[in-house]
């Protein structure tokens, strides 16, 4: 039996968190397999390691999904991360009231989050 190349990949958008804090722990995960990324993601002391394990599970998903249609069995050990990367989205604009009938303005920055996963 020969196996196929699985490819799958899930994407979250509008993402309110940054594309470099978000590009920060997307480089330690790429290239690394599914298992070690999860590990790796939980015990980081970001906010944004939540939000990365929630599309990297659902890229799992699909991955599964894909599989099944096919009646084959996957292995988590088997599933490396081949691409992870962040895009920035549109930025949400905001005034702060500040003295004397001033406004500062805040920049509330929102990202795109894709991970593609291949089984080998």
């Amino acid at each position: 039996m020969t196996t196929e190349l699985q490819k799958s990949q899930a994407i979250g958008k509008y993402l309110r968190l940054s594309t470099h804090k978000a590009r920060r722990i997307l480089e330690q995960i790429k290239g690394k397999q599914y298992n070690e990324a999860r590990l790796m993601l939980e015990f980081m002391p970001y906010k944004a390691c939540k939000i990365i394990t929630k599309i990297l599970k659902s890229s799992f998903n699909n991955i599964e999904k894909n599989n099944n249609n096919l009646n084959l069995n996957i292995n988590k050990e088997n599933i490396i991360i081949k691409n992870a990367f962040a895009n920035q989205g549109p930025t949400l604009k905001r005034f702060q009231p500040r003295a004397q009938g001033r406004a500062f303005p805040i920049r509330k920055p929102t990202c795109h989050i894709t991970i593609e996963l291949e089984t080998i």
